[in-house]
């Protein structure tokens, strides 16, 4: 019988890296907090998750995230970013604008990055038992 490790562990690994790349995203959030006319981003997980299960499985909705260069000295822009495949949206502030265009709430950032660091130890931690298991049921040798 093979063993097809995609489907043991593609979920969490899909899951790890858009945890990490919203977790960057937050962090840029957080250094940028004091940065005039700065609009916070955010990956919406729920959609990320689901364009990368359905690339996965083969039944891309036709999204091409290819950029084209115009010019020859323009960078490629070629990125393997988990980012780069979604798109980035702004957060809507809760709080009165302060006069300097900048959209970042600190407290609310910190709070995400707390919690989306939380889920990406979750996942590590099923992902890790996904792991034992197998190596249990390989050594074991079939008994």
């Amino acid at each position: 019988m093979a063993i097809n490790l995609d489907k043991l562990v593609g979920f969490h690994e899909s899951a790890l890296n858009i945890r990490t790349e919203r977790m960057e995203v937050i962090a840029g959030n957080l250094a940028n907090a004091n940065t005039p006319g700065y609009k916070a981003r955010d990956i919406d997980f729920n959609k990320a998750m689901q364009s990368a299960m359905q690339e996965a499985s083969g039944n891309s909705t036709g999204h091409s995230s290819k950029m084209v260069r115009t010019n020859e000295r323009h960078l490629s822009g070629n990125s393997t970013s988990v980012a780069a495949n979604f798109d980035m949206q702004y957060r809507i502030p809760t709080q009165p604008d302060t006069g300097d265009g900048n959209t970042v709430e600190v407290q609310a950032e910190r709070n995400r990055f707390l919690d989306n660091g939380l889920r990406y130890q979750a996942s590590l931690e099923f992902l890790n038992g996904k792991i034992k298991g197998m190596k249990k049921a390989l050594g074991s040798g079939g008994q």
